[in-house]
């Protein structure tokens, strides 16, 4: 048996033929479908992200095209342009709340690619509000789901520092109007 390269993923077509992919190539067969609908690099990055996110994080060497289709997808639906209703603030205080559960429900289990384009996008709604508080409650929850663990583990932790990070560093490319608090529990 020969050892598949440490940059391809063997895509298993409906048919049962396996064929080996590598990032690139996997991205040239997506712009012939989607190139009208999306911009050329944007496509490609997001195919190399779903593609590491298979071979790195989960592991995997195998992955259906039905599994690969439907995790870009999510990574895509991310990226949307078009906005949710804003959450109402809280006249009282200028607090502004977001359920970060709710989020990975969105996204789904283990699909940490759809979780944090959502996630940037309910911060930049929340900003618009101008909130005194902002706050963003279910850590520990979100981070369970969308590692899929029923325990904490050293990769819940990781996960959980790297949603810290990735809101501060939101925040820190985001103008922002006014002074504010951020709460994250």
């Amino acid at each position: 048996m020969i050892a598949l390269a440490t940059d391809c993923l063997l895509f298993r077509f409906t048919g049962g033929e396996c064929v080996p992919f590598s990032a690139e190539m996997i991205s040239v067969e997506l712009m012939g479908e989607s190139a009208h609908w999306f911009d050329q690099e944007f496509v490609r990055h997001a195919a190399r992200a779903v593609f590491h996110y298979f071979r790195h994080e989960l592991q995997r060497q195998t992955v259906t095209v039905g599994e690969f289709a439907f995790a870009l997808e999510k990574v895509l639906r991310g990226f949307r342009l078009e906005t949710a209703a804003p959450v109402p603030t809280d006249p009282r205080g200028g607090i502004v709340e977001s359920d970060l559960c709710r989020l990975a429900d969105e996204s789904g289990v283990g699909c940490e690619l759809a979780f944090f384009p959502r996630l940037r996008e309910e911060l930049r709604q929340q900003l618009q509000q101008e909130p005194r508080v902002l706050r963003f409650r279910g850590l520990r929850g979100c981070v369970k789901r969308l590692a899929g663990a029923q325990r904490w583990s050293l990769r819940c932790r990781d996960l959980e520092a790297q949603i810290v990070s990735y809101l501060r560093q939101c925040l820190n490319s985001e103008s922002k109007p006014t002074e504010f608090a951020l709460l994250i529990e």
